[in-house]
């Protein structure tokens, strides 16, 4: 299972090497998430629309393995933006992919750009 995990891994902006296109913001439900492919990875992204801010993580939740993470629940705890997994309830920060109930796993975190109407999420691979 580690192996199915390890392929996701947090980018930072400043890593970015390819800034793929995921649809218009028009195709984005606020204060939604969705689900797109990139290679073999599955990604939710959200339109925080209550913050104006975007947001993507991996779509698997690492409790269980599902992927399921982009039909979660979005707010925030503490101030901090976060997703519930709709399955286990467990929280992640939308910004860094830790795990708001201070359990060892997190997610990937991804950065996302919106240019001229298209949404864009930046990966190093």
């Amino acid at each position: 299972m580690q192996d199915i995990l390890s392929k996701y891994q947090t980018v930072l902006e400043a890593d970015v090497t390819t800034w793929f296109e995921v649809g218009q913001v028009s195709d984005f439900l606020e204060n939604s998430g969705a689900c797109i492919k990139y290679k073999d990875k599955q990604i939710a992204v959200y339109n925080f629309a209550r913050t104006e801010k975007w947001y993507a993580c991996q779509n698997m939740c690492p409790h269980k393995m599902e992927n399921v993470l982009a039909l979660g629940m979005i707010g925030d705890k503490d101030d901090i933006p976060k997703v519930a997994c709709p399955m286990h309830k467990k929280n992640f920060s939308l910004e860094d992919g830790s795990n708001l109930g201070g359990e060892d796993y997190k997610i990937a975190t991804y950065p996302v750009k919106i240019d001229n109407g298209n949404v864009y999420i930046g990966f190093s691979d």
